[in-house]
């Protein structure tokens, strides 16, 4: 590995609504908490980044979670928090790999953010690593690469899968199924069965399939990452 920052970026949606169903949404606490853990406890520094800037809407708190409340009780997360720049004000090489934060609310907001997309590619072409859990991997539909070829032709991916999406009523509610999505951009998808763990390693991008998979996401980053 090339010597890269001892630094990771969390991507967050910026979406509080379910499109024209108009229901709550933002980015997923638990796949914010538990990768933060595995980084900071590595020594890495986190940092986000929200599509509108500010202070990104959340979800998904789970007060018997300790990983959760360690995070919300974090001064300085909640500080960075409270004034997330956008993917333009961001600078690509500072930062070791970029972790896309899943929600559903990634569905509307993640895909078309070109200078996020921007960011990510430069990440990944010096040599870092780009990750997504969850409806992250809405984040890696429209990254292309230098060649012209997006990022996922080619590789293994993970990410929520139809039959998932099925499972929580959303199917007709969500823009896109995030599967198909991106086995149309030429990703070759994995899974296990609904809301089990699953991670995916594919040279330097790192999907997880669900929440529960999460912290294995991060783990595998930072694997890659010789940490």
């Amino acid at each position: 590995m090339p010597n890269l920052p001892q630094r990771v970026l969390l991507a967050l949606t910026s979406q509080d609504h379910l499109g024209e169903h108009g229901g709550p949404t933002g980015y997923y606490l638990p796949e914010a908490a538990h990768p933060w853990q595995v980084f900071t406890a590595a020594g890495y520094q986190v940092d986000f980044v929200s599509i509108a800037g500010g202070k990104p809407p959340m979800i998904g708190h789970d007060p018997a979670d300790e990983v959760q409340n360690a995070f919300l009780a974090d001064a300085a997360v909640q500080q960075k928090l409270q004034t997330t720049p956008t993917p333009a004000e961001v600078k690509a090489g500072d930062f070791a790999a970029v972790l896309y934060v899943g929600g559903h609310g990634t569905m509307w907001d993640f895909p078309d953010q070109t200078d996020l997309s921007d960011l990510a590619r430069e990440i990944y072409e010096t040599g870092g690593v780009v990750a997504a859990v969850c409806h992250g991997p809405a984040g890696l539909v429209n990254i292309t690469l230098s060649n012209g070829r997006y990022l996922v032709d080619g590789k293994e991916f993970a990410g929520f899968t139809n039959d998932e999406e099925d499972a929580v009523g959303m199917t007709a509610v969500v823009p896109f199924l995030l599967q198909d999505k991106l086995e149309e951009r030429g990703g070759k998808h994995l899974k296990k069965p609904n809301f089990e763990p699953c991670v995916v390693v594919s040279e330097r991008l790192v999907t997880g399939q669900n929440p529960a998979s999460a912290k294995g996401v991060a783990e595998a980053a930072l694997e890659l990452l010789g940490g």
